[in-house]
């Protein structure tokens, strides 16, 4: 048997007002091999029914007959933990109508990519890593349209009523939002040791090295899709980077898009084993408020993100604590909306990779299918590497694919940390589905109210 390994984790637990028992051994599973993922074929979305939670004795709330308390005027899509506000963006000839532009003024503007922070992993062909991201067209729109276009997505808001700064936000936003998705293009980049990204008090922002090496073009071996958006592993040459079966350390490199000056990421080469973290963002690490859709449009289209509690220094201790710790964010937001998320990611929480919800996940019941499909990828990707899972329980899609996880990757979640929204904020009263977790190890999961002082816990397993 091999021997059992410790790691140190510095601030884990306990992190919340609560307590978890986390020092535990699974079952020896044998690893699968690591995957150089193909050009994806995304799913059909299946509908996906959300029932009134089933209450764990730890988990106390007062919802009971809330939704009939509130009468039929609850749209859907709350009650799924989906806000309005994240669908049926327009896209392709919807926008270009709503921008009244015709193909000759489209011709004319100049190409835009949205290059999303990906991910590598080490296989028996070296390091292959994930680009993803979308090609877009910007049209120039004036200020005017901007304000009526924005007011489509404000629920008893004017644009006019808002201050100054957040009328910008707002536009800004809109205009990421009316974009002209551009298919059938080829895409190259070229690749840099990246000296910093991310904000965790350390040098070089946390959660991975600059390497010596890695300098290189890609060619993207695939066409945009008919949505804009590409998406596939592609194998990079070593050139100075260090191998991942001899290097614990994630490596860090910056992807530069050729011929567009704000189509830039930054990429994480992580190595087979490890701890990884995949967090959720809002209402965990920022304030959005997604249950009360006034409030949220207004956390994401006009106000400026501000972060929950004291997360930001729960996560730097973390990466500054934790050896060779990956934190990967993973948000349903759509991709036209995600570079402010990523702004303020950087900004305020170490660097890491990152997922968005493609383009052609348009409707709830394909958003209520993208979390696990991006999950299942991720521990795919690394089926030796352990995962911590971070979120709250606003959304229903976490409820359902979190603890799947478990089931579907036995020995690889370490632990499941569940901020409770029903517990900790008053405008929260719709019901969670809590059955996923019926059957679960109790010591493998809590739901927490707030987050408090870091403190010392290890994590025993077996290679």
């Amino acid at each position: 048997m091999s021997p059992v390994k410790s790691v140190v984790l510095f601030t884990l637990v306990p992190f919340v007002a609560g307590y978890a028992v986390l020092d535990q051994r699974p079952a020896a599973v044998v690893p699968k091999q690591p995957l150089i993922t193909p050009s994806p074929t995304l799913p059909h979305a299946v509908t996906k029914t959300v029932h009134r939670r089933n209450l764990l004795d730890d988990v106390k709330g007062r919802v009971e007959g809330v939704l009939s308390d509130l009468g039929s005027a609850i749209p859907s899509y709350v009650a799924s933990g989906v806000p309005n506000f994240f669908q049926d963006f327009p896209v392709g000839d919807d926008a270009q109508k709503s921008l009244g532009i015709d193909d000759e003024q489209i011709d004319a503007l100049p190409t835009s990519v949205l290059n999303i922070p990906g991910y590598g992993n080490w296989t028996d062909q070296g390091w292959n890593l994930r680009f993803h991201g979308n090609v877009y067209k910007q049209p120039p729109t004036s200020e005017e349209k901007l304000n009526d276009l924005a007011n489509i997505f404000l629920i008893d808001t004017d644009i006019e009523d808002l201050t100054p700064e957040q009328q910008a936000q707002a536009r800004n936003l809109t205009a990421s939002i009316f974009v002209l998705q551009q298919d059938d293009q080829n895409v190259t980049f070229n690749l840099r040791p990246a000296p910093t990204a991310g904000a965790s008090g350390e040098q070089g922002g946390g959660g991975a090295v600059t390497p010596n090496g890695g300098n290189q073009r890609v060619r993207f071996p695939y066409p945009t899709t008919s949505q804009g958006d590409f998406d596939a592993f592609v194998q990079i040459e070593s050139d100075g980077l260090a191998d991942g079966n001899s290097t614990s350390d994630i490596q860090r490199l910056n992807v530069y898009t050729e011929g567009s000056n704000i189509g830039n990421a930054t990429a994480y080469l992580v190595p087979p084993t490890g701890f990884s973290i995949i967090s959720d963002i809002d209402d965990i690490l920022r304030i959005t408020k997604i249950y009360q859709p006034k409030e949220g449009l207004l956390n994401s289209f006009a106000r400026p993100f501000v972060q929950w509690k004291n997360m930001p220094e729960i996560y730097a201790n973390w990466s500054r604590s934790i050896p060779d710790f990956h934190f990967h964010y993973l948000t349903t937001t759509p991709e036209q909306i995600t570079r402010n998320y990523m702004d303020f990611i950087y900004k305020t929480y170490p660097g890491g990779s990152f997922d968005t919800r493609p383009l052609n996940f348009s409707d709830v019941s394909a958003t209520l299918s993208i979390r696990k499909y991006l999950l299942d990828r991720v521990f795919e990707t690394y089926p030796r590497r352990k995962f911590i899972l971070m979120a709250d329980t606003s959304n229903s899609d976490v409820m359902k694919a979190y603890p799947q996880m478990t089931k579907d990757f036995p020995g690889q979640v370490q632990c499941i940390f569940l901020r409770n929204t029903s517990a900790t904020d008053d405008g929260n009263r719709f019901p969670y589905d809590t059955s996923g977790f019926q059957d679960l190890d109790r010591n493998t999961y809590m739901f927490f109210t707030v987050p408090v002082s870091p403190s010392i816990f290890v994590f025993e397993y077996q290679e």
